[in-house]
C-alpha cells in the first residue's frame, strides 16, 4: 500500500483513493498526519537561526562555504 508524505496509508487504486477522500471531506474519517516526533519549537528557532545566519554572512563567505560542500560532497566515491 502506498504511503502519504507523512508516511500514511493510502488506497493504491484510483478509485479507493476517491472514497478515502470523499470520508474525509464529509467528516467519517480523521486525516490527521502521525506525530514526526520533532519538537516544533527547535523547528521554529532553526529556521529563525538560518535566516539570521543568511543575514550576517556576506556574499564571499557564503560563495566558499557553498565550494567547500560541494567539493565534499562530489569527493565522496
Amino acid at each position: 500500500m502506498p504511503k502519504g508524505p507523512k508516511g500514511e496509508k493510502r488506497p493504491a487504486d484510483v478509485i479507493g483513493n476517491a472514497v478515502k477522500v470523499m470520508r474525509i471531506a464529509t467528516g467519517e474519517e480523521s486525516d490527521t498526519a502521525p506525530d514526526d516526533g520533532k519538537n516544533k519549537a527547535a523547528q521554529a528557532l532553526g529556521k529563525l537561526g538560518g535566516a539570521a545566519r543568511a543575514k550576517a554572512v556576506s556574499k564571499t563567505r557564503r560563495k566558499e562555504i557553498a565550494e567547500q560542500a560541494a567539493k565534499k560532497r562530489w569527493s565522496k566515491a
